[in-house]
């Protein structure tokens, strides 16, 4: 099971794979500005209690966050160490931390951060070959105790010049959804997977996006659909590693 944490709402677009953010499409339907950070009341979520006394997340669980926004936000500075002191406080979970922003990980870091907790993963996300070229270098020089790589939206071919190795744990990969949503063709969705595959370094498809190109034709495929389609092409790749 898992569950969705998003601590504060809003963001600005900052790369190519922000272009068709789901945030503001979402928010356009209810003339809501995207561009306004906001704190949510699910802010105190993971040390929300039931009557009982138990935690109403319970020990297990994986926890998404920041959905809606990106953890090392700016705009989120002032919340982030009491955010930091909520994880700490619950390393019976596991939390997944995606972002655009690894440049700014460092902001707000908790003293005791050493080379990571066990219990949090960073999941840097790349959405072309400049993305790569700029984030991943980086993501991999910073003490993180447990990686991955988030290709999504994927817009384009990535050469991973040798970069991938066991210090990235997983790679997924992801077409845009959308009615804007640009092209993901499958042969680079493939030679990802190759590239991971040398090294040894697990493989997810975890969506096709609205339109996915292989073998020349362009499928159309609905949003409902598009994370049954990834699973049904049967290429992920467990590699050696685990965490």
């Amino acid at each position: 099971m898992s569950v969705m944490w998003n601590l504060w709402h809003g963001c600005h677009k900052i790369s190519e794979g922000c272009r068709h953010c789901y945030v503001y499409r979402r928010d356009s339907l209810y003339d809501k500005d995207s561009r306004v950070v906001s704190r949510t009341a699910a802010f105190d979520l993971p040390l929300r209690r039931k009557r009982n006394g138990d935690y109403r997340i319970p020990s297990g669980e994986q926890v998404y966050t920041c959905f809606t926004s990106d953890f090392f936000l700016a705009e989120a500075d002032p919340w982030r160490a009491e955010a930091w002191a909520m994880i700490r406080l619950r390393s019976d979970l596991s939390f997944i931390i995606p972002t655009k922003r690894i440049d700014r990980f460092g902001v707000a870091l908790p003293a005791d951060w050493g080379d990571g907790y066990d219990h949090v993963v960073i999941a840097c996300t790349i959405e072309n070959q400049e993305q790569l070229d700029r984030r991943l270098p980086l993501f991999k020089s910073l003490p993180i105790r447990h990686r991955l790589l988030f290709c999504a939206p994927l817009l384009g071919p990535l050469d991973f010049h040798g970069l991938l190795d066991g210090g990235i744990e997983e790679v997924s990969v992801g077409g845009e959804s959308g009615n804007e949503a640009r092209v993901c063709d499958y042969d680079w969705v493939l030679d990802i997977r190759r590239q991971c595959m040398e090294q040894g370094v697990p493989f997810n498809f975890h969506q096709t996006g609205a339109r996915l190109r292989k073998d020349g034709r362009l499928y159309r495929i609905r949003r409902e659909f598009q994370h049954s389609q990834a699973r049904r092409a049967g290429i992920d790749y467990e590699g050696g590693a685990e965490w």
